[in-house]
């Protein structure tokens, strides 16, 4: 039998955790496999903890200000055969654990991601993802949430710790290579989707992406500190 762990890292996400462990609770519910859910807190000073303990989150901390080390401290605790990563403003369908391992199991897929909705949209919030979307589309990769073998995951060494943005689409690529090498496709779940906050867009406005196309640019390469501090880790929660 499968046991699914679901890593989600929080910092002070006390506003959005409660939806993202119901939603995962809701998916879990009637699946007939074990769900463990592990929450990585990361500089947390409001009642994160208090809500993933009270869901019966499995706790782990990583103060460092690098999302891809914040992910694997996750992972390496977690115990399940099929990993699962959820950033804790997104929450998932009710389907969507079933369909993870339904693709899974057919043993066509290395994992994948899903497709994803934003909590509002507006046409600044169009433009701005227009200039995201290219990077993904010619590597023909989706992210969101990952979903995947845990075998798979420590195969390719998991988030690549380098990056101090940007780990998602980066591991997306590594992942889909890896896939290829095992004659395995890089898959996405087309019969459900996450929704994801649109804090980000609240924050710098709807059309920051767009007018700003070198913050996309830095902040998908990965190695620019500079850039991931101020749009990531240095804004205020």
């Amino acid at each position: 039998m499968h046991k699914i762990s679901i890593v989600i890292p929080a910092h002070n996400e006390e506003k959005f955790l409660p939806r993202c462990l119901d939603s995962i609770a809701a998916a879990a519910a009637g699946i007939g496999i074990p769900v463990e859910t592990v929450v990585v807190l990361n500089r947390c000073s409001d009642r994160s903890e208090e809500i993933a303990r009270g869901r019966g989150a499995v706790i782990v901390r990583e103060d460092e200000k690098n999302i891809a080390r914040v992910r694997n401290a996750g992972a390496a605790v977690a115990t399940g055969d099929v990993l699962v990563t959820l950033d804790a403003d997104s929450w998932m369908t009710v389907n969507m654990l079933r369909e993870v391992i339904r693709l899974l199991e057919t043993k066509r897929y290395v994992g994948g991601g899903v497709f994803m909705r934003p909590e509002r949209f507006s046409i600044g919030i169009f433009f701005s993802l227009l200039m995201v979307l290219p990077y993904f589309l010619r590597a023909r990769i989706s992210a969101g949430m990952f979903w995947l073998y845990k075998s798979d995951f420590d195969a390719i060494g998991g988030f690549n710790e380098s990056d101090v943005s940007g780990e998602d689409y980066h591991f997306a690529r590594r992942l889909k290579a890896y896939g290829r090498r095992k004659g395995l496709r890089y898959g996405t779940i087309k019969k459900g989707h996450i929704v994801t906050s649109c804090r980000k867009f609240d924050y710098w406005g709807d059309w920051y992406l767009f007018k700003n196309p070198k913050m996309v640019r830095d902040i998908l390469g990965g190695r620019n500190r500079q850039a991931a501090d101020r749009f990531y880790y240095d804004v205020k929660r």
